[in-house]
């Protein structure tokens, strides 16, 4: 298949060829039709294990297990695991992967997808990891462009809201960074700007511009990838309060932009995007979240037998 790795923890250990190679097989996934998946996963049990809330991720994953014919344990909740009585992270994977076949995990901690991946001997898959990375969404996202645009080569895409805190725009940074001729543009407040080692470990593959107002580059956008402001990443309500609402689209910002322009969102959204904009044609957000399914199942399909 073109792909080595034994372990997703960052987009930044893919390659192009193993990024092309998952959104290959998503294809492939999504056109199969269901009777010939529901048994690629047969006798395999996949551990769910979210320390941190979630509902796409989650589910998206547990319907793609089952769908591919696998079994999951696991918890939605930290609190009704072991780390409740003070077992370290270390110990509950070297513990779950004792009974399972793969390792599905989302943690509030950076580092903690990787720590897991380094005492697990068996595949972990990260479903975000504080505000580092979250490198099947970005999959998801790169598939979702894929299959809008023929092409992720060449396209200017813009960067919106929280990029201080925001994973999924980690994640796509490095992941736009393997393609030729991508354009970035940045639109945070100061407050929220991308961090600047995100911004120099790429700026030598991706042209990057940075604003912080979304009018100044909205004419020359192929996609606009808006995110929520993050209440919870902030240890300071009051500066949340001042900038919770510093961005909000709605169907005024179509009046500047290319007939092809699309809006994603990695989702939950709070104010950001206005619901006029849901059944406009560049409302890609909804589809962006379908498209978890033949992604999650291709790197399930990917790593079933993987030995590390």
């Amino acid at each position: 298949m073109g792909f080595k790795l034994t372990d997703i923890v960052s987009i930044s250990d893919f390659s192009r060829e193993d990024i092309e190679a998952v959104l290959k097989e998503a294809a492939k996934m999504e056109e199969m039709p269901q009777k010939d998946k529901s048994g690629l996963l047969e006798g395999k049990v996949i551990a769910s294990l979210f320390f941190e809330p979630s509902t796409r991720t989650r589910l998206s994953f547990e319907t793609a297990i089952q769908s591919l014919g696998g079994k999951v344990v696991g918890f939605a909740d930290a609190g009704v695991s072991s780390t409740k009585k003070g077992e370290s992270l270390s110990d509950t994977i070297r513990t779950v992967t004792g009974y399972v076949d793969l390792v599905v995990m989302r943690h509030s901690i950076e580092g903690a997808a990787r720590r897991a991946a380094e005492v697990s001997d068996k595949p972990v898959v990260n479903g975000g990891d504080g505000a580092n990375q979250h490198p099947t969404q970005t999959l998801l996202d790169l598939y979702t462009i894929k299959k809008e645009f023929g092409t992720i080569d060449g396209l200017t895409i813009g960067l919106l809201g929280d990029l201080k805190y925001g994973r999924t725009v980690h994640s796509l940074m490095y992941a736009l960074a393997k393609f030729k001729d991508v354009k970035v543009r940045l639109i945070a407040p100061e407050s929220l700007r991308m961090p600047q080692n995100i911004i120099d470990d790429t700026k030598g593959e991706l042209e990057i511009k940075e604003s912080e107002k979304v009018e100044e580059f909205l004419p020359e956008l192929d996609v606009l990838y808006a995110t929520r402001i993050q209440k919870e990443r902030f240890a300071d309500e009051f500066e949340y309060e001042q900038i919770k609402n510093v961005y909000i689209l709605g169907k005024d910002l179509l009046k500047n932009t290319k007939k092809e322009f699309r809006i994603m969102h990695p989702l939950p959204r709070v104010n950001e995007i206005k619901t006029e904009l849901d059944e406009t044609d560049a409302a890609l957000y909804f589809k962006q979240a379908k498209n978890g399914i033949p992604v999650r199942q291709a790197i399930l399909n990917m790593l079933k037998d993987v030995k590390k």
